[in-house]
């Protein structure tokens, strides 16, 4: 019956432990930093080639306004899924892009290659252009 059993919280006890239970485990996979740099910088390339990279002046909003900001968009020629990049952080860009869907906001220095493989357009500000040459040209 009972001898020899250690504890009642053995697996072999009822209310006991899991035999097998499952261990926490990271998916996390590090990409050499060379690596990154020549991803992003062939799909850059390759959304330039197709045509699908717009580049303006200055991207400015004075206010807040989503329709204001899809005026921009359509004036522009992009429709559907879009990334606008900025020189840095820009509040109002930001909070008038957020409700529009498939339009993605982000600065410069946080570009990332499934960010830009994942939109149809890429809206590049001149200063942020200058930004990412500077970085990876």
């Amino acid at each position: 019956g009972h001898a020899r059993q250690g504890s009642t919280r053995a697996p072999q006890w009822t209310h006991g432990g899991i035999v097998f239970a499952p261990k926490p485990r990271s998916y996390r996979y590090v990409l050499n930093k060379k690596v990154r740099r020549l991803a992003l910088k062939s799909v850059l390339s390759a959304k330039a080639a197709e045509g699908c990279l717009v580049v303006i002046d200055a991207i400015r909003q004075t206010e807040i306004k989503t329709a204001e900001f899809r005026k921009f968009l359509n004036a522009v020629k992009v429709d559907g899924k879009a990334v606008v990049v900025t020189p840095a952080m820009d509040e109002t860009i930001v909070k008038s892009a957020r409700n529009l869907p498939g339009v993605l906001t982000t600065p410069a220095a946080q570009l990332n290659v499934y960010d830009i493989v994942n939109a149809k357009y890429l809206v590049v500000d001149q200063a942020a252009l200058a930004k990412i040459e500077e970085v990876y040209a």
